[in-house]
């Protein structure tokens, strides 16, 4: 019963399927190449998740990504045990017309931490760039739902 109550208000799964509108207007965005192994990463993950299939270009994302990387935990001997890498996503879509147009903009955050075992550096790179991988995912999915919410009011218009 509780669940016709929600439906009767516009409740619907921020998860869920997303209506057609949504759909077809996500696969119209281009994303920029983004600089750096994890920014092709994080592209990658953007691509997928807007699902193009060959639809012409109607907005480009630009994407901007930086780091912070703190030491949350230190062995006797002072080296690190424990880090979290926090990262930041900066994204502009901007519409294709001649000049562009800025349509949209937010920031995204994504933290996440790996352990350092001592004396094994292939375990810790290998945690490291598991922990990237994670956080390249995460800013994927949360751009994208904001996109989907930003093109679920309509299409994107210049502010």
């Amino acid at each position: 019963m509780p669940a016709l109550a929600l439906a009767g208000c516009g409740f619907r799964p921020m998860y869920g399927p997303q209506p057609e509108a949504t759909r077809a207007g996500l696969e119209t965005v281009r994303v920029g190449l983004i600089a750096e192994r994890n920014g092709q990463l994080l592209r990658r993950h953007l691509e997928q998740r807007l699902g193009r299939a060959g639809v012409p270009a109607k907005y480009d994302l630009r994407v901007g990504l930086a780091y912070g990387i703190e030491v949350q935990g230190f062995e006797r001997d002072g080296t690190p045990s424990r880090v979290r890498i926090t990262a930041t996503a900066n994204w502009f879509l901007y519409d294709t017309n001649a000049p562009p147009r800025l349509v949209g903009t937010g920031v995204d955050r994504a933290f996440d931490a790996y352990n350092v075992p001592e004396n094994q550096f292939f375990a810790s790179d290998t945690a490291r760039e598991a922990a990237e991988r994670r956080l390249m995912e995460q800013l994927a999915d949360d751009i994208v739902q904001r996109l989907a919410v930003r093109f679920e009011a309509g299409p994107p218009q210049p502010a």
